[in-house]
């Protein structure tokens, strides 16, 4: 029973997304591998420089193809007939693209026959692999696992539409719970129970685990739908609204997705690039780079020099382990060296400006940042980033989600040692609310516009004021 219950919170498709490309990179070489044992019986032929070449262009071709307007993903309302259409056409290119390169170039020792096992062989995986995962998936769903629980306002045909969508297909994962609406359109027949009006929803999100909410509202119940919003940043649902987004919100970043063959229009409310998974990709592949060579070349030699001082400053551990806010506000163990006396309102109150707990090494660290440098093992196990928002005790998360609206949505993304809030003047401590709201548009924005040539600059501006200082380090 406790597979079954990771299962029943555990992402297959983000994660199915993030396999994808190597997987596919797989199974072209398992199909190029048995298609010289089927035609010749061993891999002698294999190590010719134009057969080598040919290969090697497969791979990257297909990779290439497979990037293409994110041509490797699977979404949850997308149909395996779709995903199969998309893979065979990728396919008819890549075999047209191949044979170019063997004609212009005149690789007359590739074996077309060869090659014509590899293609047979690479669809039949590539096809085999792609039903086996949809049937997984239907299989664990069919089992109540694995589902994504959704709310629907607006109890009226347009949302009645979106829960027969979304309810037809096991595969697609979706649970739709219920409806909300003030009035109920009695000409329409729900398949799914009326949990209230519109002022039950803040209550149903606050006691129940809802990770979706789709909006079916006439644009003149726009100050009901602009609450809905804050209510859903609040309590972290991503909201999707059908449709008419430019009157919905005040903003034109939003994500649109085409819902029962391109009949629906559904919006989610910001852009996140870092959902991309090859932009994920490539984020965890350089924070797992970048915090290896960190504790490789760095730590080696300045850990024990700042182990030592710490020891002979002030009695007390070498760390400071704390709990903070992760991502989709899980928390977990923050290292830190110490830079404070030990003393009983570490998990509580935040260090002020000569703050008589910190002592005289630990006024150094935090001048030049180095008290973070432990953070450094959080990212190679991957609680952290090195760019993103800055985790903060449970406490305060607690405190200024109350406090304000879209405050949780910054956990949308991985904590960072540094982020684009720090290296703009917000680090710190937050004197009045102002300042955390402040601190929060950065992040949001940061969320919102992420590129890796952004998380380069964020760490080059934090380098450099480690040199020239920044007062609002202390």
């Amino acid at each position: 029973m406790s597979i079954f219950k990771a299962l029943s919170t555990f992402r297959f498709s983000r994660y199915y997304k993030i396999g994808f490309l190597f997987w596919d990179v797989v199974v072209l070489n398992v199909a190029i591998a048995m298609s010289f044992l089927i035609r010749f019986g061993n891999f002698q032929n294999l190590y010719l420089n134009e057969v080598q070449a040919v290969c090697l262009l497969s791979n990257i071709f297909w990779i290439m193809l497979l990037l293409y307007k994110e041509s490797y993903r699977i979404i949850r309302m997308e149909s395996i007939e779709s995903i199969l259409y998309r893979t065979i056409r990728l396919l008819l290119i890549h075999i047209a693209i191949i044979a170019i390169f063997i004609i212009a170039l005149k690789y007359d020792k590739v074996s077309r026959l060869r090659i014509t096992y590899f293609y047979t062989i690479f669809f039949i995986l590539l096809v085999s692999f792609r039903i086996f995962y949809m049937k997984f998936l239907k299989f664990v769903r069919t089992r109540g696992f694995n589902f994504r629980k959704v709310i629907i306002v607006g109890a009226n045909s347009m949302g009645e539409r979106m829960n027969r969508i979304l309810s037809k297909d096991l595969t697609y994962g979706y649970k739709v719970v219920g409806f909300f609406d003030d009035e109920v359109d009695t000409n329409e027949i729900l398949n799914a129970p009326v949990l209230g009006g519109f002022a039950a929803v803040e209550q149903y999100l606050s006691t129940n685990n809802i990770d979706e909410m789709y909006v079916a509202l006439h644009i003149n119940n726009i100050a009901v739908i602009n609450q809905l919003t804050s209510l859903c940043e609040r309590y972290m649902v991503r909201i999707r609204y059908i449709p008419d987004f430019q009157q919905y919100t005040k903003t034109n970043r939003v994500q649109v997705s085409f819902y029962g063959n391109g009949n629906i229009p559904v919006l989610m409310l910001r852009k996140e690039p870092l959902e991309i998974p090859v932009n994920r990709i490539v984020k965890q592949l350089f924070d797992f780079c970048f915090s290896l060579l960190v504790i490789v070349f760095l730590f080696s030699w300045l850990f024990p020099i700042i182990i030592l001082l710490i020891k002979l400053d002030s009695r007390g551990s070498i760390f400071f382990v704390q709990k903070r806010s992760g991502r989709d506000n899980k928390s977990f163990d923050c290292y830190k060296f110490r830079t404070m006396y030990v003393n009983d309102n570490a998990n509580i109150a935040q260090a002020t400006k000569n703050d008589p707990r910190i002592t005289r090494v630990g006024a150094f660290l935090r001048k030049t940042s180095l008290d973070e440098l432990p953070q450094f093992f959080n990212v190679f196990i991957g609680a952290m980033s090195v760019v993103g928002p800055r985790p903060h005790m449970l406490s305060h998360t607690e405190q200024y989600s109350e406090l304000i609206d879209n405050f949780l949505v910054r956990h949308y993304a991985k904590p960072g040692i540094t982020g684009w809030a720090q290296v703009n003047g917000f680090r710190g401590e937050t004197k009045a609310l102002a300042d955390m709201e402040a601190r929060v548009e950065y992040d949001i924005w940061y969320i919102e516009n992420w590129n890796f040539i952004l998380d380069l600059k964020i760490i080059w501006k934090t380098f450099t004021a480690v040199f020239t200082g920044d007062e609002q380090a202390f």
